[in-house]
């Protein structure tokens, strides 16, 4: 399992449509078999800043059979306008502490 990070910075006058494109994107994502879970979080200091948390079976079968699959593309036709505001996207390992 691998886990991917995407930090957006999203104006206030499109927050409201990002948190509802989200939603609507979670369906096709949570579809796939490929992503365990999914959830995203909002800045409390500065509301602007979003967390997007993916739990996925792999980076290849994120990278490669997700981003190939009917699941992928309904979840980018959600989530498309947001691109240009991704200030992180990267996959992290977990680590047994």
């Amino acid at each position: 399992m691998i886990v991917e990070y995407l930090r957006y910075q999203i104006d206030s006058a499109r927050r409201q449509k990002f948190i509802s494109d989200y939603r609507a994107a979670a369906e096709p994502l949570l579809a796939s078999p490929f992503a365990i879970s999914f959830d995203i979080c909002q800045c409390v200091e500065e509301p602007d800043q979003f967390v997007l948390r993916i739990e996925w079976t792999s980076a290849d079968d994120h990278l490669e059979k997700f981003r190939s699959s009917p699941e992928f593309r309904a979840f980018f036709g959600h989530i498309r306008p947001y691109l240009n505001d991704i200030t992180e996207m990267r996959h992290y390992e977990k680590l047994t502490v």
